[in-house]
């Protein structure tokens, strides 16, 4: 069914039932799996095109597809995207093609994926480290995991979505870091975008939709080092940090439940 509380902004957003929740977590359980999976293949030397070959076996054993997987590109002249996943690493923000490139020690590795089960998609991120990594990254893929939990939390019943940006903005800038602002979270159902956008910074006056409960959304701060700035490389899929800073990325796929304790989906059962 549909939420009737966002008419301001010209769409509805709709409230998943009982039984679209439990396969939304079945999704989220695998699509958890999967990460772990490919965490303990993250190392130095292993090509990002090979931690795409291991979702896809993974995800299609499941008896899912890849979310990501032929999506229309977002720039004109874009192709679709070719592969089950992004691998992002370094100044790469998001949308990294897997490929030849080699990961190395000292790299952090940002993998954001997800899959459909029975019709419901699931969509997380994690920062990894390889190998023994700068004090600097490890901050960074710390920070961004709080700026997520920090967000979190403002996923109630009756707060608006400028919360959850505010509450990720906060924690990201006083940590002295930025967050990227060409990109946000999203809703997510029988649709891998869905209204509402999830900005992770907070517009003078735009206060967003008023959350309820049984909102499926995908929270996913993408937090630099450096400055905010980001620019699209010449494939017309990858983001990187305009000053050449590190970027990390942290996102689940989570429930807004009538008691005020948002619940994670992407996570293993």
């Amino acid at each position: 069914m549909k939420h009737g509380g966002n008419d301001d902004y010209g769409y509805m957003i709709t409230i998943k039932s009982g039984r679209e929740i439990d396969l939304m977590r079945r999704a989220g359980d695998i699509l958890a799996r999967c990460l772990l999976m490919l965490e303990r293949n993250v190392a130095d030397g292993v090509a990002t095109s090979e931690l795409d070959r291991l979702a896809g076996e993974f995800v299609y054993a499941s008896d899912c597809l890849p979310s990501f997987l032929g999506v229309p590109g977002f720039v004109d002249g874009a192709p679709d995207y070719p592969a089950n996943l992004c691998v992002s690493v370094n100044d790469e923000v998001i949308h990294g093609l897997p490929g030849s490139r080699r990961l190395k020690a000292g790299d952090i590795v940002s993998i954001d994926m997800g899959l459909i089960y029975k019709g419901y998609h699931s969509d997380m991120a994690r920062t990894f480290c390889v190998g023994a990594v700068s004090d600097e990254a490890a901050r960074l893929v710390r920070a961004t995991r709080e700026a997520f939990c920090e967000g979190m939390l403002g996923a109630v019943p009756g707060n608006r979505v400028s919360d959850i940006s505010r509450r990720v903005q906060r924690r990201a800038e006083a940590d002295g870091y930025s967050v990227v602002r060409d990109f946000v979270g999203h809703g997510i159902g029988t649709e891998l975008h869905e209204p509402p956008q999830i900005p992770n910074f907070v517009s003078r006056g735009e206060r967003g939709e008023r959350l309820a409960a049984g909102m499926t959304l995908a929270i996913e701060p993408m937090v630099n080092a450096g400055a905010h700035g980001v620019e699209i490389l010449p494939n017309k899929w990858t983001v990187v940090t305009r000053d050449g800073s590190l970027s990390a990325h942290h996102e689940n796929t989570l429930l807004v439940t009538a008691d005020g304790q948002p619940a994670i989906l992407s996570a293993p059962a």
